[in-house]
């Protein structure tokens, strides 16, 4: 799915107070490696792939980036992995939730068949019809299953639902 319009003017559309709908994807901070150790355990970031400190300065730097745009950001949900949880928090734009349906299917034989896709694609349609942005912090394998683009660290996916629930995708964030 190619991005509708140029980065910089999708950009000042979304920074319009009576925009609806749009909800930034966005994969994690650099956290080197790919996957998790053997020994994961949900909660204990020691047993995680966790971001580097170039990680958490690329976090710092994506919250500024998103702050500069005067952007009416309405939630922050965020995979419950460590890296992303991080990222989001680094970011400071808003109280982070976490959402299980964002964590990641990197193990999963079919990620767009999980049922987790489904739900994050109703709740990005749940959001069609609100004004401001929704930033959904989570993992590149989650997001190719939702839009078929796979974002460097850091990057976001800019979408939009059609009246349909399909995933129109509207642009990029800039790689910090």
């Amino acid at each position: 799915m190619a991005p509708a319009v140029a980065e910089d003017e999708i950009w000042e559309k979304v920074s319009v107070r009576k925009a609806t709908g749009y909800v930034l994807l966005l994969r994690h901070a650099i956290a080197p490696g790919g996957g998790d150790p053997e020994n994961f355990q949900l909660g204990d970031c020691t047993t995680q792939r966790n971001l580097s400190d170039e990680g958490r300065q690329q976090a710092s730097e994506i919250g500024s980036w998103l702050k500069s745009k005067n952007l009416r950001i309405t939630r922050v949900e965020s995979s419950r992995w460590c890296r992303a949880l991080e990222t989001a928090r680094l970011m400071d734009i808003g109280r982070v939730r976490e959402n299980p349906n964002l964590d990641s299917l990197f193990l999963d034989d079919d990620p767009g068949a999980d049922p987790r896709t489904s739900a994050i694609k109703k709740r990005i349609a749940k959001h069609r019809n609100t004004r401001g942005l929704l930033v959904l912090v989570f993992h590149q394998v989650n997001i190719t299953a939702l839009t078929g683009i796979a974002p460097a660290s850091g990057v976001g996916v800019l979408v939009r639902a059609k009246k349909n629930g399909e995933l129109k995708v509207m642009g990029l964030s800039p790689s910090l």
